[in-house]
């Protein structure tokens, strides 16, 4: 028959709860945060005796009329029991104790405490204390064997340690819970250890893992267990709120209880006569579970059905009908050859089942993990009722699926905010300010602080909606509930920013549908809710667009005019999450960026933090805390920027993320010692972690290089984003970003050069602009590594060419403008590092001018005007290769190949060009005729194949001819291309002949027209380098 849970009542406030049985089972003890200790005779008592013993009382124990407590004041209090006087302290801590525990036989208690401490100390005379050290994390949990020997606790890095009073132990993994531990009654023999989704039994005498409790009911971790006071049975209750009762010896379970509420149970206590179970949970209430199966029914059962072998037989035990039906399908065909396997490894003694040191702890061993292998031959034991059967397997009643298990998908959360069940939490921390909510017996209010107080003052709202949840911008404060049976769910935005005089609006969802998280941008607010929609307004309150999700949402955020959202986009396996993300452009031309791609996680872990950067670039943090964000330039993808876990001293400790920021690069962050979440007084203080991507070997110098190159790569794309979204940019923090790159690559070049690494140097110079390739040409050829500089030249000359390719592209457009004025600029932001870097001495201040440039054309490059290409802002591209005027044999010579002499050509033909053009050149007025600008290769071949193109297509017109010729045009070879930019140049070009016959390219005689268009033949290959490696400055 199935014990009877009774409905829960309410007992303390909201927070941890405990609770314990006196020594005759009369009355029921619990503890909350409210610091009161209550006595209840009955689950019915409406007047309970209650003793305040502090501000906020974490555990309790009751033994032989004394009564301890683990009070918030760091401090063991004792009390008399039932009268509830004082009787003195037993012992401090520097920080709160959070467990406290007696012996069996109430002369000593254990206490561990968040200062890594455990202390025993003995109830008469209070100075006999032992301090044990050696954990590396806030204890837990204590218990003290029966027999006085030992003694287990477990801490928040997920260890436990069992050790004699004088020694210190070993460690075995543990999950992160209570795990409140607990050895068998009176003979101590077996320690219950809660590891994840099981329990773990370990004996005594040897320290090895005897057996695992499990049930398919268990979906979450479990957070106590506590042994029956006759030691067969063992009950656990979890963070799911499930309770659950094991016969030990049968490994059976034989009750399944779940809480009402499903609220996780954090104290449980065994009525000393059995058949009831006290319980709490974290909401301060207290249950009771009756009608729990006695030792002596079940165990009688269940060794008969042990000891039989007929089915007949099973089938006569009417009254334990569903235990049989369990153990029967132990005796299945499919288990019995396991059984036969065991019993054949009783006769064998595997060293793990050999008696170990006294001194030696819980070893979690690879030969430790399999239940059937344990023996405990050779081990006495104390009493027939803690005797461990590990030759047979566990009962099961169903078969048993033993795939990958599905995680329970994390709640709907704000980010920057604490868990909602605090009383004096953070609503939401942002790079605005701070929302903190107070709800507690005084006041329920909510406070608003501003980082700039030039946004607006400190406000004090308060909170009779019960608002518990909120998001903070330069605009408005935005509030949301949870709608209840009678209420509907509301949303509430105070527009402080407002010119007129109602500053705040209210918002009822129909009923049934619940807000689950908000957020605000520029000029919008944005709410998920329960019905998988998300409800967008405008800020002064106007229903915007509605939209449904794929799945239920986890979070939102939102930056100017981006929008984005977490949900679940399906069911995750083995403890991952599978989330989706959608990014939103809200401007003028919505459009969606991400489509609901799968969100990256650490494995095992769960989305802790989701937001923008100060500059708008979307990041998110995990709970092992990994930080990643948004690679736009890598399709969207997501790249790890910082690791806050190895800033963190300890396991338990933890950042909790309030801002990142690109420029600098800073991610704000609030150190928590010991916890996930800062409390809210004091006020806590602001650390500044710096990012550091996983790059492999950071530890070399040619690792740290990597790292700070790609590091300075993925935040300067926030430059692109902004600008192509219409904001200023800091032009100077992007120059400023650019330097340092190529100060960067340059470095790693000579690195690689002094390692001989020369195809790692041309890999370098590919991602090098042409500037600082010329330098590393310099570089090469003065470390006598002349093959490589020849290598480079070649790279060199295809990044000239391409500037080239570009340059012509960008003058399609001046053809069909049918004028040749001031030159074009382009719209602002759009930058070509080529031009930009050397036009430092063109004229300034020009007015910006519409042209179809502007709107043919979507790169971030700022296209050339047309005509604007002067000696001035041409010629130093190829600077560090320019000749000396007394050299024979120079860098001039050496480059004046095809794509390299047709650049260097067309800035000394177009600076120094005085001819007026052909009349075949588009219309220019005759007056200006002397300001004409050169014509360029293209134009000369247009001019003499104009006819053709028209015979082809006689109904072209003029933006078609000029688009046909570009074509036909680019499919020239280099050389046809570079003999048009020669001839281009024409006869017009005297300057340039006197330069060359300086340098004596050129013959002194060659005066002639036919005499201008020759070049002296490039020097071979050997002759170049030596010229170029032996020219000094």
């Amino acid at each position: 028959m199935p014990c009877e849970r009774k409905p829960m009542r309410y007992g303390h406030s909201e927070g941890h709860t405990d609770v314990c049985f006196d020594d005759e089972g009369k009355c029921v003890v619990t503890c909350g945060s409210d610091g009161d200790v209550r006595i209840w005779e009955s689950l019915d008592d409406d007047d309970p005796k209650s003793i305040n013993v502090g501000e906020k009382v974490y555990s309790v124990g009751l033994k032989n009329g004394k009564l301890v407590t683990a009070v918030s004041n760091n401090t063991i209090q004792i009390h008399t029991f039932p009268e509830g006087d004082p009787d003195g302290i037993l012992t401090r801590f520097t920080t709160n104790a959070n467990h406290v525990t007696f012996n069996s036989s109430g002369s000593r208690v254990a206490a561990g405490s968040s200062d890594f401490i455990v202390k025993i100390v003995e109830v008469v005379d209070s100075s006999q204390q032992k301090t044990l050290r050696g954990h590396d994390a806030p204890i837990l949990s204590v218990a003290l064997d029966p027999s006085d020997e030992f003694l287990a606790s477990s801490s928040c890095d997920g260890s436990v340690a069992v050790c004699r009073f004088y020694y210190n132990g070993k460690h075995v993994h543990n999950a992160k819970s209570l795990c409140r531990l607990a050895w068998q009654p009176r003979s101590g023999k077996l320690l219950a250890v809660p590891v994840d989704l099981t329990i773990q039994l370990y004996d005594r005498n040897t320290w090895t893992h005897v057996s695992t409790l499990s049930d398919d009911l268990i979906s979450q971790v479990v957070n106590v267990v506590v042994w029956s006071p006759c030691g067969k049975f063992l009950a656990a209750g979890t963070v799911g709120g499930n309770l659950l009762v094991w016969d030990v010896e049968a490994k059976l379970c034989i009750e399944r209880q779940k809480h009402e509420k499903g609220f996780t149970v954090c104290g449980m206590a065994w009525h000393p006569s059995g058949g009831r179970i006290a319980y709490t949970d974290t909401e301060g209430c207290l249950g009771l579970l009756e009608g729990v199966p006695s030792s002596s029914s079940t165990v009688q059962s269940t060794k008969v059905s042990r000891k039989t072998h007929d089915y007949d037989d099973l089938f006569d035990e009417d009254d334990d009908r569903g235990l049989d039906e369990g153990m029967s399908d132990s005796r299945s065909p499919v288990k019995k050859p396991i059984m036969e396997e065991d019993d054949d490894d009783d006769d064998l003694m595997p060293a793990t089942g050999r008696p170990r040191n006294r001194g030696s702890f819980l070893d979690d061993d690879d030969n430790s993990q399999d239940p059937s292998c344990v023996k405990l031959d050779g081990v006495p034991e104390e009493d027939g009722s803690s005797a461990i059967l590990p030759a047979v397997g566990p009962a099961v009643s169903r078969p048993v699926y033993e795939g990958p298990m599905p995680t329970q998908p994390q709640r709907a959360f704000q980010p920057g905010s604490t868990p909602v069940h605090l009383m004096h939490r953070f609503m939401v921390w942002n790079s605005v300010g701070i929302v903190r909510g107070y709800n507690d017996d005084q006041d329920n209010a909510i406070d608003v602080e501003f980082h700039d107080t030039a946004i607006h003052h400190a406000m004090h709202l308060t909170n009779t909606l019960g608002h518990t949840m909120a998001d903070l911008s330069q605009e408005a404060v935005l509030l949301a509930c949870e709608g209840t049976e009678e209420l509907a769910s509301k949303i509430q935005c105070l527009h402080f920013s407002c010119w007129d005089t109602h500053k705040d609006w209210i918002v009822d969802l129909p009923k049934g549908e619940d807000v689950r998280t908000l957020c605000l941008g520029q000029g919008w607010a944005a709410v998920a809710t329960s019905a998988l929609m998300v409800r967008l307004f405008s800020v002064g309150g106007v229903q915007k667009e509605i939209f449904s999700l794929p799945g239920a949402v986890v979070c939102m955020a939102g930056h100017g005019e981006q929008l984005l959202i977490v949900y679940h986009r399906g069911t995750g396996f083995d403890g991952d999450q599978a989330l989706g993300i959608q990014l939103l452009q809200l401007g003028h031309k919505r459009r969606q960026v991400i489509h609901g791609e799968p969100l990256p996680l650490s494995r095992k872990s769960y989305l802790a933090w989701m937001g923008f950067t100060a500059e708008g670039t979307p990041c998110c943090i995990d709970s092992e805390g990994v930080v990643r964000m948004l690679n736009r330039t890598l399709g969207n993808m997501w790249t790890p920027v910082c690791n806050t876990r190895d800033s963190c001293k300890s396991k338990s400790d933890h950042y909790w993320v309030v801002g990142v920021h690109e420029n600098p690069q800073q991610l704000r962050c609030i150190p928590c010692k010991g916890a996930r979440y800062p409390p809210t007084l004091p006020r806590p203080a602001v650390a500044v972690l710096p990012f550091n991507l996983p790059y492999c070997q950071t530890t070399t110098e040619k690792g740290q290089m990597e790292e700070q190159y790609w590091r300075s790569v993925l935040f300067q794309n926030h430059y692109g984003f902004l600008s192509s979204s219409g904001y200023e940019i800091d032009s100077e923090g992007q120059s400023r970003a650019e330097k340092e790159q190529q100060e960067l690559l340059m470095k790693m070049f000579a690195l690689s050069c002094k390692l001989e690494r020369e195809f790692r140097c041309v890999e370098l110079a590919e991602i090098m602009t042409h500037s600082v390739v010329t330098l590393a040409i310099r570089y090469a050829s003065r470390s006598r590594r002349m093959a490589l500089a020849q290598r480079l030249s070649e790279l060199a000359l295809e990044k000239a060419s391409q500037i080239q390719e570009e340059e012509q592209e960008e003058e399609e457009p001046a053809y069909q403008s049918g004028t040749n004025g001031p030159p074009l600029l382009s719209r602002e932001g759009r930058v070509n590092p080529f031009k930009v870097r050397f036009s430092s001495s063109s004229p300034a201040g020009q007015p910006r001018t519409t042209n179809v440039l502007d709107s043919m054309t979507m790169s971030n490059r700022k296209p050339a005007p047309l005509g604007s290409t002067s000696k001035q802002g041409k010629a130093p591209v190829l600077k560090p290769l320019a000749p000396k005027p007394k050299s024979k044999a120079t860098l001039l010579q050496m480059s004046a190949s095809k794509g390299n002499s047709k650049k260097l050509e067309d800035s000394q033909s177009e600076a120094e060009k005085v001819k007026p053009a052909p009349a075949a050149t588009p219309p220019a007025s005759a007056e200006n005729i002397e300001n004409r600008k050169p014509k360029t290769g293209f134009q000369l071949w247009l001019e003499e194949n104009r006819k053709s193109i028209l015979a082809d297509n006689p109904d072209f017109e003029e933006m078609d001819v000029i688009k046909e010729g570009m074509g036909r045009f680019r499919t020239l070879s280099a050389e046809e291309r570079l003999n048009w930019t020669e001839r281009a140049k024409g006869d017009s070009d005297p300057k340039k002949r006197k330069r060359e016959d300086e340098e004596g390219q050129v013959d002194e005689q060659t005066e002639s027209d036919e005499g201008r268009t020759k070049k002296k033949k490039p020097l071979d290959t050997s002759a170049k380098l030596s010229a170029f490696a032996f020219n000094k400055e």
